[in-house]
């Protein structure tokens, strides 16, 4: 299955880099360009794509807007650089599924198109904790629905490691359909509309502390 991605930055080399990075994977197809967020929300609308990756900060509309505009509709990957750290945090918090540096090279976009495609994130590692360590006990935590198990307290650790399904199934030596099941669990009990927003539980209840 081919995935069709949309990717909106204001800085054309930029945008085309990141087109011809997406385009030389043959399951990804970039099927829009875009240099603000109101066209990319335009171009989201009207072509349906999988995924849209979008830069944080874009003229008129910025990612952080597009994304509260998108993200009940189409996966959104975010990429930015790393001294935004505030602006990252809100487009998570605006329902994006995922995030990278500029920098994290063409195996790890790939990957994160693809886990976002899949319904999964990919979280970078080394932004995670430091991005949510920061902002741990800026905000109020939910308590959940129902008690977490052991097991989903596992889970979540490793999740907000930036952890995918496949490596966490490794780690704990279950399925990968077991993970899954888990993490919609959490996901219910929390209110987390993804599991970006589970791993950020996890850090605003002190749960994890040094993640790498």
């Amino acid at each position: 299955m081919t995935i069709r991605v949309i990717v909106a930055d204001d800085q054309e080399i930029v945008r085309t880099g990141l087109v011809m990075i997406l385009e030389a994977h043959d399951d990804i197809e970039v099927v829009g360009q875009a240099a603000d967020g109101r066209r990319a929300v335009e171009l989201a609308r009207r072509l349906r794509p999988d995924v849209c990756l979008l830069d944080i900060r874009m003229p008129g509309m910025n990612g952080i807007e597009a994304t509260r505009e998108l993200s009940q509709e189409v996966a959104v990957v975010v990429i930015t650089t790393f001294d935004l750290d505030e602006y990252v945090y809100a487009a998570l918090r605006a329902g994006a599924r995922g995030f990278l540096l500029k920098d994290a090279g063409s195996a790890l976009l790939a990957q994160a198109i693809r886990a976002a495609a899949d319904g999964d994130a990919l979280i970078a590692p080394s932004v995670t904790a430091r991005l949510l360590r920061a902002f741990a006990g800026t905000a109020d935590p939910v308590q959940p629905f129902e008690p977490l198990t052991d097991r989903e307290e596992q889970i979540i650790t490793t999740v907000a490691r930036g952890r995918t399904n496949h490596e966490i199934a490794d780690e704990l030596h279950i399925s990968v359909s077991t993970v899954k099941t888990h993490v919609a669990s959490l996901m219910a009990k929390l209110g987390a509309r993804n599991r970006v927003e589970i791993a950020m539980w996890a850090y605003e209840t002190g749960r994890i502390r040094n993640a790498g």
